[in-house]
């Protein structure tokens, strides 16, 4: 790589995604990172004439910082591997599996990581009775940032109506109770443990509005359960063939032990404010957030 000063990185950010308003913020904060770092920066809003602004831009790389359809499922990446742009973060086939629940399961099931049960069922199948027992929860198959989430609690008696923008076909699993923990990857190097506090489920509001939750990092568990997740989290990244930066996201009942502890998905492209989850787990580990940012860049390339 040239010197920083004169390498160019686009920040992809914004997209149609129900997820746009998130990455706008975590493209903004990565934009400003990465010039605090010393690099040339321009910023693209990802829309239909993505190509065209790419190849005005002539950039050295590009810094994904999309979230959810299009930009976390494959797509850009198999834009940008055919226009040989060099890119961060997880190539084609690993973000398509990642952002599908259903095949990222099977994955995670062929590799040894406990996940709970789970099918996939049509809209209307899910909306005229119970195709699990409750407790469940009902989510779309391919969003992230708990986009479209359904809890059916126990003793439930009617199924969920279930939203116009719900997709046809659903995730319906098993509700996994107990705490929420995550837990970040870098490269090789699984980074710590993140406990996630609300006074509720973990949803959309929770993530990103101001006192939604509040984080324990590193959180306080018994040593064997840290260490069941730094190696949960590095086998599943490893599985799915992420690259770079992955976070990985579990329950965990304490009244069970290590048998509570169920992963539940591999986020390809994580939250990157500097108060994100990420990034926090980076800082405990020594790093600043320009200091992330400028790795991520530098772990750039094509054939991901």
């Amino acid at each position: 790589m040239s010197s920083r000063a004169t390498h160019r990185v686009a920040v992809l950010m914004g997209g149609t995604s129900a997820e746009r308003e998130v990455s706008l913020s975590t493209g903004r904060e990565c934009a400003e990172a990465l010039r605090v770092a010393g690099f040339e920066v321009i910023e693209i809003d990802a829309g239909s004439d993505l190509p065209a602004r790419l190849a005005e831009a002539k950039a050295d790389c590009v810094f994904n910082a999309l979230h959810g359809r299009w930009g976390e499922d494959g797509c850009v990446q198999g834009l940008l591997e055919w226009l040989r742009i060099p890119y961060t973060h997880s190539g084609v086939l690993a973000s398509a599996l990642a952002m599908d629940k259903s095949r990222s399961k099977e994955v995670y099931r062929a590799a040894g990581l406990p996940v709970v049960e789970s099918r996939l069922a049509g809209k209307a199948e899910v909306m005229a009775g119970h195709v699990l027992p409750a407790p469940y929860v009902v989510k779309p198959n391919n969003e992230g940032s708990s986009v479209g989430v359904y809890i059916v609690t126990d003793g439930a008696n009617a199924p969920p109506q279930l939203s116009d923008q719900m997709p046809d076909v659903v995730m319906v699993e098993t509700y996994a109770p107990g705490r929420e923990l995550t837990c970040s990857v870098m490269g090789d190097r699984a980074l710590c443990v993140t406990e996630i506090v609300t006074s509720g489920w973990y949803d959309y509001a929770a993530k990103y509005n101001v006192g939604g939750s509040s984080h324990v990092c590193p959180a306080e568990l018994p040593p064997e359960i840290t260490a069941a997740c730094l190696d949960y989290a590095l086998r599943a990244h490893r599985a799915l063939g992420c690259r770079g930066l992955s976070r990985t996201d579990f329950r965990w009942d304490d009244t069970r032990g290590l048998d509570g502890l169920v992963l539940l998905e591999t986020n390809t492209q994580p939250g990157m404010t500097p108060t994100s989850l990420s990034p926090e787990q980076a800082g405990k580990m020594g790093l600043s957030f320009p200091e992330l940012c400028a790795w991520i860049v530098e772990d750039a390339s094509c054939d991901r």
